[in-house]
């Protein structure tokens, strides 16, 4: 039986791993091409043990990316058999039944040994602004399967010891648009697995192979032990919330989306069967992101400081029926499901343990990407890819107001600047400022939205939104108002015409479009307010006499 570690090595080891994933995400958007990733961070970073159980996660990545790829290496260990692995291989794939959740998202995994032994893997996800498909942008609001959306790709060596498969990196190429900054980010994803193994070889040469994973196991035991302890702190009980998305893309049905939350002792398990069946159109989401959602949201409610990895999950139960908007039968569209159904998943979750949590939950806000493509060719023909998500405002909370302008819960990508927009793309931003009276009124309000304005340079180009909240609004809690709804419109000073939430239009030059984020719900009865609160929302502009337009 080996020997307790000692608990400075055991703290020295974690934290030199939790540095490998941040010291990944910087080489991963200082090396990437598309301003997604290396100006928004639309990115994740993971180390897992050799089989596949997450050890370590960036602190700064998304955790729709981090949940999945919880069995991102598990699945790929399914399919590729380990002893045909070598040093320097590094697979990628986006398939939806190896740990996916839509095909823009990008896995490269790569192995790492120790004297010829398979010891961990390092893998990194990257949101490839066109993975092909029907438009550019791969966001075809009117996909009714999966291969309307983009290229599939199974776990393929796309190098090979360190070697670039010129085959395999084509086949990838000649079916994405935009081939030279999607081959960068590609590269990219190399280098970052490059030093992440280069690092974790330093870490195990230093501290001993034996003792390192001796390390990793007792980081999954440790997070198992206190997620526990939280859940075994709660109430036993059955919880139900419920919700709706605005429309599928297809229809204009609203579509229910429903939690039974059941906790017992130091267990938890979350019942979705309630909700509606897969959608026609691409709001679908795959098994993984829908524990994506559910992981999230029970730990940032019981647990916000355990220490992230597998260990956290193990007493959790996911029910997600096959053929249901969170389980789809294979072949479903699922572009929009990756980050606007899970993020109302999010919602239904914090509304069905708000009686049980009161002063943890926040009200409803921003749970939506508001989603915005802008793409077409330049003057010279060269074509662009404009790809943006928008933040809005946060829901309020029992002590505080929520924070205005930001992106919440599962989604924390940056803004793309906007001297960065205007210098890579034919787009000129006039506007760019908080939206007074978007949050919602309570004894605490809901966060400020955020109104962006892009105007056209180039000859002719299309648009594309994906985005909720632009019909149900974010709720409040507790007697606290919702907030506004999410609004784009294009040309708002001449012939306006307010966009649908999911919808792609043909532009030409000159044209404008406002995106205005959602506001946060509020919480507790707007009469309850502070006069002292008040007065400050006055002076500081937050409520006006008139209504913005």
């Amino acid at each position: 039986m080996n020997e307790p570690v000692n608990p400075i090595t055991l703290e020295v080891v974690r934290n030199a791993i939790y540095a490998i994933t941040e010291e990944m995400r910087v080489i991963l958007m200082r090396s990437a091409r598309a301003p997604i990733l290396k100006e928004a961070g639309d990115l994740s970073c993971v180390i897992t043990d050799a089989r596949g159980r997450v050890i370590a996660q960036g602190s700064k990545d998304i955790a729709i990316h981090l949940g999945v790829m919880a069995f991102t290496v598990k699945a790929f260990l399914e399919r590729i058999d380990p002893a045909s692995l070598r040093p320097g291989d590094v697979y990628y794939t986006n398939a939806p039944d190896v740990g996916g959740n839509h095909l823009p998202d990008v896995k490269a995994i790569r192995p790492v040994f120790l004297n010829e032994q398979l010891v961990a893997f390092s893998v990194n996800l990257a949101h490839w602004p066109d993975i092909g498909g029907a438009i550019a942008g791969s966001y075809y609001t009117k996909a009714t399967e999966i291969y309307q959306e983009g290229l599939q790709i199974p776990p393929l060596p796309v190098f090979r010891e360190g070697r670039v498969d010129p085959l395999l990196l084509e086949m990838i190429m000649i079916n994405v648009r935009n081939r030279e900054e999607r081959e960068g980010d590609l590269f990219a994803q190399y280098a970052c697995n490059e030093v992440a193994d280069r690092r974790l070889q330093e870490v195990f040469g230093q501290h001993g192979r034996d003792t390192v994973l001796q390390c990793f196991a007792h980081y999954l035991e440790e997070s198992d032990r206190r997620m526990r302890s939280a859940i075994d702190a709660l109430p036993d009980g059955v919880y139900c919330g419920q919700d709706d998305l605005d429309d599928d893309g297809i229809t204009p049905n609203p579509v229910k989306l429903a939690v039974e939350v059941t906790i017992k002792g130091d267990s938890v398990e979350f019942d979705f069967s309630d909700s509606d069946s897969q959608t026609a159109g691409p709001l679908n989401c795959t098994y993984f992101t829908t524990c994506s959602a559910v992981y999230y949201a029970i730990k940032a409610l019981v647990g916000p400081e355990i220490p992230p990895n597998e260990g956290c999950y193990r007493c959790i139960t996911v029910n997600a029926p096959r053929g249901s908007i969170t389980n789809p039968e294979p072949g479903a569209p699922l572009v929009g499901g990756n980050h606007e159904t899970t993020q109302r998943i999010v919602d239904v979750i914090f509304q069905a343990l708000a009686p049980i949590l009161p002063e943890r939950v926040v009200a409803g806000g921003t749970t939506t990407s508001g989603l915005l493509i802008i793409s077409g060719k330049r003057r010279d023909a060269r074509p662009f890819i404009f790809y943006e998500t928008h933040g809005g405002g946060e829901g309020a909370q029992a002590f505080r107001d929520g924070t205005s302008g930001i992106r919440v819960h599962m989604a924390n990508t940056m803004n793309t600047p906007i001297e960065a927009v205007e210098a890579e793309y034919p787009l000129r931003v006039e506007a760019y400022h908080l939206i007074p009276n978007s949050g919602g009124k309570g004894k605490y309000r809901g966060g400020l939205g955020l109104r962006r304005v892009y105007r056209l340079l180039a000859p002719h180009g299309q648009a594309t939104t994906m985005a909720e909240h632009t019909v149900v609004p974010p709720y409040g809690l507790f007697g606290g108002e919702p907030g506004r709804c999410f609004r784009i419109t294009l040309n708002p000073h001449k012939e306006a015409r307010r966009l649908r939430g999911k919808e792609t239009v043909a532009l030409k030059e000159g044209d404008v479009i406002a995106v205005e984020g959602v506001g946060g719900g509020g919480y507790g009865m707007p009469e309850d307010r502070d006069p002292e609160l008040l007065e400050k929302d006055r002076r500081e502009g937050y409520v006006t006499s008139g209504s913005e337009t």
